[in-house]
């Protein structure tokens, strides 16, 4: 052993911390509004009333549709499909 510098006393907390610095904070960079594109559907989950669900899916193949379609209509949206009426709407007129 050395005796030229004094030994110092080693806590390993304290290394261990110095090891770690604080990184300085990120600045997010701002979020890009995209540009909605017509006629798009979006994914989403949503809670719906059981006997409401139930009406719709009585009504077989293109319930989600019509949900849709009753959705609109309560926004005062419209339809974007010209020409069906609810009862028309399924899967099949999606293209």
């Amino acid at each position: 052993m050395s005796q030229d510098r004094p030994r110092r006393p080693v806590n390993l907390r304290d290394k261990a911390e110095a090891l770690f610095k604080p990184a300085p904070p990120k600045v997010p960079a701002p979020a890009v509004k995209r540009p909605a594109i017509p006629g798009a559907r979006e994914l989403v989950s949503l809670r719906i009333d059981s006997e409401v669900l139930e009406h719709f899916q009585n009504g077989g193949p293109g319930w989600q549709d019509r949900i849709n379609d009753a959705l609109r209509q309560a926004a005062g949206l419209g339809s974007d499909d010209e020409g069906l009426t609810p009862d028309e709407l399924n899967s099949s007129n999606d293209g």
